[in-house]
């Protein structure tokens, strides 16, 4: 019978330089999604799949991020005598439970694959989660629930795939689907940002994992891929010899929040999700679209 897996690892230790100067100061992880940051989000889908335990694999500057979950005294005083009760209960419902969360460094920009390295002694000898929190998730139930799922049916170790154009294929860990169902299939092969003609497939790796710890073994040893980094890929590659691989190609849409064009598209797509502002959201959009798409091109 497969372990419990009850601990969650987030790689928050990135520079954000693609959101400059907005990032300067402040971690991208904390870049609001309408009005809740994008780490808030990774921690609700894993809290949503059972996770317990929380760690945040940190760099120099990120200091808010622990603050964001942690109380907030002088806040919640006020909120509560200004009877904004409804507040406080939201913020509430963000913040793990004493205990639930760690913290570690990351020293050194050396890539995912020793980010995760750096969480070894915190998860232990446990199977765990990874999410990565510039990938956004729109999906009932969450992506990490999903996959969930599929491990508790196979063991083993689990990423969730989704399918990309094959012309793009060459910006993402990629992998060969073997025999299974969309919601657990056996992942042949995995590559590292493939050329198109070398790819086994158009499903790419989405940001949501969940690995056995002897892959920590693996990281210590794994030289530099792809970009000069330790690329987890490269180190889930040999423990395919070992361990079996499966894969979830989960039901919902992502969002690269790494990206601007992504960034902004999520936004407004969580926004339409809300019915607190939805309908005056999409007036103030029809009330501007016309004029924009009229008056404004590429270079104005």
């Amino acid at each position: 019978m497969s372990k419990k897996v009850r601990t969650a690892v987030f790689p928050v230790a990135g520079l954000g330089t693609r959101f400059l100067p907005a990032t300067k100061a402040m971690p991208k992880e904390m870049l609001p999604v309408v009005d809740k940051p994008l780490i808030q989000y990774a921690v609700d889908e894993a809290r949503e799949a059972g996770i317990e335990h929380f760690v945040f694999v940190t760099g120099r500057n990120k200091g808010v991020i622990e603050d964001h979950f942690d109380r907030q005294v002088e806040l919640e005083i006020t909120l509560h005598q200004r009877q904004k009760y409804d507040m406080l209960e939201m913020l509430s419902e963000g913040l793990p439970k004493p205990g639930q969360t760690s913290f570690t460094r990351q020293q050194e920009p050396l890539g995912l694959g020793h980010a995760v390295w750096c969480a070894r002694d915190i998860v232990g000898n446990e199977p765990f989660a990874l999410l990565l929190p510039d990938m956004l998730m729109r999906s009932k139930p969450g992506v990490l629930s999903q996959m969930m799922e599929s491990y508790n049916e196979r063991g083993g170790n689990v990423i969730a795939v989704e399918e990309v154009e094959p012309a793009d294929v060459s910006s993402y860990g990629v992998v060969g689907r073997g025999e299974g169902p969309d919601k657990g299939f056996a992942i042949s092969e995995m590559v590292e940002k493939p050329n198109t003609e070398q790819a086994p497939s158009n499903l790419i790796i989405s940001g949501r994992y969940i690995l056995q710890p002897e892959i920590f073994g693996l990281l210590s040893k794994q030289s530099k891929g792809a970009g000069g980094e330790i690329q987890i890929t490269d180190a889930m590659v040999t423990l395919m010899n070992e361990q079996n691989f499966t894969g979830v190609k989960y039901k919902g849409h992502s969002f690269d929040c790494g990206s601007k064009v992504g960034f902004l598209t999520a936004n407004v797509v969580f926004a339409m999700d809300r019915e607190d502002i939805a309908d005056d959201f999409k007036n103030e959009l029809r009330a501007v679209s016309a004029e924009l798409l009229d008056n404004f091109s590429i270079g104005d």
